[in-house]
């Protein structure tokens, strides 16, 4: 149909026309710079935290949309995860009920899968529609050419065994890794890492005292020195304020990751956050708007937390900058049906795939 020139309309019906408001003209405008190379500071970054009410937070949402679908187009990367080793955890995360100095209630505890039950689950993700599958581990990380473990080399081997019988590739969370643990996963065929920074690193002794964010961002360095792409993220509503968020996510992509989980607190009863109210939806919809304008082409993805925070409003989320998902279960708490998840898609006019990395879209 085309399009009638301006002067054919009278004066009436422009008048009509609804006028944008400020915030959507200030948003407009960002968008528009963002998605031609500008990157917001963290004083701008700030400033979107202010914005309140369900209606403007949308209008924030819409913005991130915009900005997702022209640097990283409509593919939802999906990825599946196992959990190889449970409980008894060394450490003391606050908001996880694998420690051993806090265990949260009914958590399962069993050693190392064998190769056998993790490929199982993995030929089953595949089935499932999921592009990646991570091996998640509990624990600090494991030991490397050690006499009394042999468990890396066991993931290793297990590693190969996906890439030679199955089409899904495989990713590994086994906590912190050295220079040499890293050319070795990457040797094996493991081309992305999780390792999150969890918070901002001001606000992270507040969950963590038995390891240093530092630690973190080495382990970070170390995967992508060996080539390995970095999945990195964090968790929104264990009592952070604004500006650890901001942080986090400027952290991010200061260190260049390539994929951000964005995990929602569900408190579990036993650990220290077992207590912590409830992350409200539309601060989780703030709060993932945000990062995409922050990280305009990295792959951020809905992870632990959001059939729970999110409800009847989860779709919501893939309207607000997400453009990846954790399909099925996670590690000690349930997902929702992959067919669900694949309907919700479709629903949105989005389709499930591998999404690109930072700087490989081409629109």
């Amino acid at each position: 149909m085309v399009q009638a020139p301006l002067s054919t309309f009278s004066k009436s019906s422009i008048d009509l026309l609804p006028e944008k408001s400020p915030l959507q003209q200030r948003l407009d405008s960002l968008v528009e710079q963002i998605i031609t190379g500008y990157r917001i500071d963290r004083d701008e970054a700030l400033a979107l935290t202010e914005i309140e009410g369900q209606e403007n937070i949308l209008l924030l949402c819409s913005a991130a949309d915009r900005v997702r679908q022209a640097c990283c187009g409509n593919t939802v990367d999906l990825c599946s995860i196992i959990n190889i080793k449970s409980g008894n955890c060394s450490e003391n995360c606050g908001f996880c009920s694998q420690s051993a100095h806090h265990p949260g209630e009914n958590v399962p505890i069993y050693g190392l899968k064998t190769s056998d039950e993790i490929l199982a689950q993995a030929k089953a993700a595949e089935e499932a529609g999921a592009k990646r599958f991570c091996l998640v581990s509990q624990g600090k990380g494991l030991k490397h050419n050690s006499p009394k473990s042999s468990e890396f080399d066991q993931i290793l081997d297990t590693v190969r065994r996906i890439i030679d019988e199955t089409n899904i590739k495989p990713c590994c969370a086994l906590g912190e890794v050295s220079v040499e643990q890293a050319q070795e996963l990457r040797a094996a065929g493991v081309t992305r890492y999780n390792h999150n920074l969890e918070s901002s690193e001001q606000f992270f002794p507040n969950i963590v005292t038995t390891h240093q964010w530092s630690d973190r961002t080495a382990t970070i360095k170390n995967l992508k020195a060996a080539g390995i792409q970095a999945c990195s993220g964090g968790i929104i509503g264990m009592g952070e304020s604004w500006e650890d968020r901001i942080d986090l996510a400027l952290s991010l992509r200061e260190l260049e990751v390539e994929s951000v989980p964005v995990n929602l607190l569900s408190p579990r009863k036993g650990t220290p956050l077992g207590d912590v109210p409830q992350l409200n939806p539309y601060e989780a919809l703030k709060a993932i708007a945000i990062f995409r304008l922050t990280l305009p082409e990295q792959i951020i993805r809905y992870a632990g937390g959001r059939e729970a925070v999110m409800g009847e409003l989860q779709h919501l989320g893939l309207k607000a900058g997400i453009n990846a998902m954790l399909v099925g279960h996670y590690l000690t708490t349930m997902g929702q049906p992959a067919e669900q998840d694949r309907a919700m898609l479709e629903s949105l006019g989005l389709q499930g795939g591998e999404a690109p990395i930072p700087g490989s879209f081409e629109g």
